[in-house]
């Protein structure tokens, strides 16, 4: 088998301690069955497609396994199942800790409200969309890392799909919407998600002209979760140091900004129109 030069998983977060123990089990086990075999890293590096140097990566605890790996290794060492189902364990926490605690919370919540001024929410963008913004960052991401947090934000879209439905709102600004992320072909992609879920009879989108008058959002992105025991939390880039809040006065705040900034914006259906408008231009 030629082995592969792509690495086999993601790097660990050190600050994530649940899955630094996680991952560290993990490899331990595949260490242990590896040596057992009486079979060297290097060599089983071939047999399943990865080099050597990865190889003790994954078992150090210092990387991420993906499901394809592990699917491998079970084979190669006659595991019996027993290494591939880890992966149950695995992709709990394949993702970055702040990334799976936002998904928590997401998919908890029985009403979102989002206000988003500097780009398409990533609850809205398209898998290219998201790759070409994140690809655009400085100092770069490694493709892996890419990779990576593509697969975690598409993973997070599936607030839409589950039971019950929540009541979602967004509101984005005009001029993100113009931006040629990724190309002509990637915007209108783009465009029609939006127009797409937009249509979601439990999704309220709205378009923030660029011609509007200054609102409470110019300073940041608000968001605003309510849960179904009456609790909610709530978080803005002008306010509280950035920090999610829960306390009441402040969601008072942030609940009368995100209202102000949702009577400014364009209805609905007007917004789905303007969407429509911008994409017959691409």
């Amino acid at each position: 088998m030629t082995v592969e030069t792509d690495q086999p998983g993601w790097e660990v977060d050190p600050d994530d301690e649940w899955g630094v123990a996680v991952i560290a089990t993990v490899g331990r086990q595949l260490k242990l069955r590896r040596e057992a075999v009486g079979m060297r890293a290097a060599e089983f590096g071939v047999a399943v497609g990865y080099g050597e140097d990865l190889v003790y990566k994954v078992e150090g605890g210092k990387r991420i396994p993906r499901q394809e790996y592990l699917d491998r290794a079970d084979g190669v060492l006659g595991a019996g199942g027993l290494i591939a189902a880890t992966w149950e364990d695995v992709k709990k926490v394949r993702y970055p800790k702040r990334v799976r605690e936002l998904g928590k919370l997401e998919g908890k919540a029985a009403e979102i409200g989002i206000y988003e001024c500097n780009s398409v929410h990533g609850l809205l963008q398209t898998p290219e969309h998201a790759r070409a913004l994140m690809e655009a960052a400085q100092p770069p991401y490694s493709a892996d890392d890419v990779q990576r947090m593509v697969a975690a934000r598409m993973a997070r879209q599936s607030v839409f799909e589950r039971e019950p439905t929540p009541s979602i709102h967004f509101v984005l600004e005009e001029a993100p919407l113009r931006r040629p992320v990724g190309g002509r072909m990637v915007r209108q992609q783009q465009l029609e998600r939006l127009l797409e879920v937009g249509s979601l009879n439990h999704v309220s989108l709205q378009v923030m002209p660029t011609d509007t008058d200054a609102h409470p959002g110019v300073d940041g992105k608000i968001e605003l979760l309510k849960f179904p025991d009456g609790t909610a939390v709530g978080r803005s880039d002008g306010a509280f140091n950035g920090r999610p809040t829960a306390e009441p006065r402040d969601l008072r705040i942030l609940e009368l900004r995100y209202g102000t900034i949702r009577a400014q914006a364009l209805p609905p259906r007007e917004s789905l129109a303007f969407i429509e408008e911008l994409l017959g231009e691409t």
